[in-house]
């Protein structure tokens, strides 16, 4: 007799080991990731928030210098670089200031439209989804 109850001990933990015990590599069978039956956070991917380029645009009356100035005073570059973008405003009618989030790249084309009105210039900044 105590034979048959060793058997069927046996069985039922076997049938215990398949249904909710380990694998034969530790994992539970049921779990598709392999990961052990360990609590994880799966993290979501969070987009980011678009960018805009901000342009300003050629005319015939706003001194290059002036353009030069406002390129180093407001978007930060430097005298190579600020006469560069310059050329290619003067070039091609219009040329990229900076690329920035929306509410930065507002902030500048006011600044912009702003200085250009204070002195006199028609200077114009405008604003393109990257």
């Amino acid at each position: 007799m105590r034979l048959g109850l060793q058997e069927s001990l046996n069985a039922t933990m076997k049938k215990r080991t398949v249904a909710g015990g380990s694998g034969s590599d530790g994992t539970p069978p049921h779990d598709p990731r392999g990961e052990g039956g360990l609590a994880t956070e799966i993290r979501r991917k969070v987009a980011r928030p678009d960018k805009y380029k901000v342009l300003l645009y050629n005319d015939d009356f706003t001194p290059m210098e002036f353009v030069v100035m406002i390129l180093e005073k407001i978007f930060g570059k430097g005298p190579s670089a600020a006469t560069q973008i310059m050329l290619q405003i003067h070039r091609s009618g219009l040329g990229v200031a900076g690329v920035y989030l929306l509410e930065v790249a507002e902030t500048k084309v006011a600044a912009v439209h702003r200085e250009a009105e204070t002195r006199g210039y028609p200077l114009r900044a405008g604003l393109e989804k990257e």
